[in-house]
């Protein structure tokens, strides 16, 4: 059975009335919408994530404006016309590992998903779960990065070898730092999460840092496509 964590639930005066569970001013006459907010909160409460998502929306605008960008420098640059001996475009094999690194990142993006809906619930022993196993996923994908560069670097294949190899670095690099600042949001909500406090503003970075996330699945993908499959 799911618990619950009323206690780290600071209730609003007007908003749960004493013995019910309607909402609205002094408990009483508003919608019985018990199952939509989380214990406590009043409708306010309900709709202040999305201020918070405006914010995380024009964050993602900015990385997405970055990475568009950076493929117009791609695919310029992949022209052959462009080319020279002393410097010009080699195809560099992609490293096994990859493979399973982009497995990982769309794994994380359902566990997130279903975190973000057992919370929303008040399910929170199945949010904790969840959200544990995407933060685990993230470590996982960002060790696998890593361990593609290693694997490029034993073959000889560094930053300035060729233009493919330098945008392989660049692309994968920035990628790999925004999404270490969706990690480090994963990990304070996890802590949060297995402390059992799970706080308004905590139910606000899950929304935020779930919309994130999902970003990052889809940017790598991209990426991913673009770098090897883009011809």
């Amino acid at each position: 059975m799911d618990t619950t964590l009323s206690t780290d639930v600071n209730v609003k005066p007007g908003g749960v009335g004493t013995g019910s569970d309607d909402f609205g001013s002094g408990g009483g006459g508003g919608p019985k919408d018990s199952g939509e907010w989380p214990p406590g909160f009043s409708r306010d409460d309900a709709i202040e994530p999305a201020k918070y998502r405006i914010g995380m929306l024009v964050g993602l605008a900015s990385i997405l404006m970055l990475f568009v960008a950076l493929t117009s420098a791609y695919i310029v640059r992949q022209t052959q016309g462009l080319s020279n001996d002393s410097f010009r475009w080699v195809t560099i094999d992609m490293p096994p590992v990859l493979w399973v690194t982009t497995a990982v990142i769309v794994a994380s993006s359902i566990t997130i998903e279903l975190a973000r809906r057992s919370l929303k619930r008040n399910r929170y022993s199945q949010f904790n779960g969840w959200i544990t196993a995407t933060t685990v996923l993230g470590v996982l994908f960002v060790a696998g990065q890593v361990l593609a560069w290693q694997q490029l670097r034993a073959q000889g294949i560094y930053v300035n070898s060729n233009p493919h190899s330098s945008f392989f670095y660049l692309l994968t690099s920035l990628h790999g730092v925004h999404l270490m600042g969706g990690l480090t949001a994963l990990a304070y909500v996890t802590y949060s999460a297995l402390r059992m406090r799970i706080s308004l503003r905590r139910r606000n970075a899950v929304e935020v840092a779930s919309m994130y996330w999902h970003f990052m699945d889809g940017l790598w993908l991209y990426i991913f496509f673009l770098l090897f499959f883009w011809r």
